[in-house]
């Protein structure tokens, strides 16, 4: 594709009013991105679906977009611009109807990342929730998988990170440009994102979040990966928008399942009901897919709890009723020592020579939580 092609394919994606259909539609009725964008008002009269209304909005849009600058505004951030038909666009993409004609990208696309799982779920995830989807990502990142999640806070972030610890490569899909990140307090996150796989937005550089944006990447969500996880989701979560897209793509979808009466229930609940794969460890995920090539021994990597229970020869009877009783909620002394039926001086004790040996963690508001060993 030579220069002119690509800066009048970025000039399209930049005029408002011009999605991946459209873009589409234009590029099939003209030939080309460049005689799209050079096509006056009245010649786009012709191309299904815009009136006479559109076609002045989208003449008046074409005139003010800059492509150089955009350029020039992702060279300053570290970002490339992918068309579709580059090299390096995502092959995975080309299977939507809906594909993103205009790929931004900070850090690198390889093509093992076509071995790919999505991990999604609630910002407001549990304590719970977290653990399991830094877990299975670590376990699918050991295994060989690229992860891919948006993200954003909670489940996404746990998922990256997850990935991140194990050494293996993730990617994260936006809803707005490179030039942002959301949530602020994830931009260390978003940074080791980028050195160890790549931040993804179709969006403008300068594009900033909005709430519009995010159920239009759950599609890229879906179709780069080759199944998608879903850990803690309401409802009327955005987790299950990318759950049904990834099953209408034909992927396969999991589900992990939580306490009845949790938040972070209802959606992977009903995902189950209709009939999702239930993941419980990597090695559910991985049976959906016997002919991919898997490191020996990937398959132990997420044992839930394994190395905790060999511990538990080495504490006392009363660490051990403690550690019979603890789970993934965090819980007060007053509680636990109900539950363990021991006092809560002894408890309290007890619950202190546990941190100390690695197998709790204390958390703010006298509260304690079994500390996963298998990460």
């Amino acid at each position: 594709m030579d220069t002119e092609e690509r800066l009048a394919a970025l000039r399209l994606h930049l005029t408002p009013g011009i999605g991946p259909r459209l873009y589409g539609a234009l590029l099939e009725h003209f030939g080309s991105a460049e005689a799209a964008a050079e096509a006056p008002a009245s010649a786009l009269l012709d191309v299904p679906g815009i009136g006479r209304d559109t076609a002045q909005r989208i003449g008046e849009g074409m005139s003010q977009a800059d492509p150089e600058e955009e350029l020039a505004r992702a060279h300053r951030t570290g970002a490339r611009i992918l068309i579709r038909g580059d090299p390096d666009y995502p092959p995975a993409l080309g299977y939507l109807v809906d594909a993103p004609p205009v790929l931004y990208v900070k850090g690198t696309l390889e093509a093992e990342d076509a071995q790919a799982i999505t991990v999604v779920g609630t910002r407001r995830c549990s304590l719970y929730g977290g653990d399991q989807a830094e877990r299975l990502a670590g376990g699918l990142g050991r295994a060989g998988f690229t992860v891919v999640s948006g993200l954003a806070r909670g489940i996404d972030s746990a998922a990256h990170r997850g990935a991140l610890a194990a050494g293996g490569r993730t990617l994260a899909v936006l809803g707005h440009g490179l030039a942002t990140v959301y949530p602020p307090e994830n931009a260390r996150l978003a940074g080791a994102v980028a050195e160890r796989g790549a931040l993804v937005s179709e969006f403008p550089m300068a594009a900033e979040p909005a709430a519009e944006n995010f159920p239009r990447r759950n599609r890229i969500l879906a179709a780069l990966g080759l199944g998608t996880v879903v850990v803690e989701a309401g409802r009327r979560s955005g987790a299950l928008i990318t759950a049904r897209l990834a099953g209408e793509l034909g992927k396969e979808v999991f589900a992990v399942p939580n306490r009845v009466d949790a938040p972070g229930a209802a959606g992977v609940h009903a995902l189950l009901r209709d009939g999702a794969r239930l993941v419980e460890a990597v090695t559910d995920i991985l049976e959906e897919f016997p002919d991919l090539d898997v490191p020996v021994g990937a398959e132990d990597s997420d044992a839930p709890h394994q190395a905790t229970l060999g511990l538990k020869a080495n504490v006392s009877p009363e660490e051990a009723r403690l550690l019979e009783v603890l789970d993934g909620e965090p819980a007060g002394v007053d509680t636990l020592a109900s539950r363990s039926g021991l006092d809560a001086a002894r408890a309290s004790g007890a619950l202190t020579l546990l941190e100390l040996k690695g197998l709790v963690r204390a958390l703010p508001g006298g509260r304690f939580v079994l500390r996963r060993q298998d990460a």
